[in-house]
């Protein structure tokens, strides 16, 4: 069961994550690589949190 506080707390995670790919988008694209694999290890962390997987 979710509660709200999980909720809000994945809520913030997608806001975060948009806000991320706008910086990306305004970078030069020879910046894009390392920032794509942050964002990858920051979801990563993230999926694997759920259930304790």
């Amino acid at each position: 069961m979710t509660t709200s506080s999980e909720h809000t707390q994945g809520e913030n995670l997608v806001e975060e994550i948009r806000s991320e790919l706008v910086e990306i988008d305004a970078m030069a694209i020879n910046d894009h690589g390392d920032r794509y694999e942050q964002l990858h290890q920051k979801l990563s962390t993230a999926l694997s949190s759920i259930d304790g997987l």
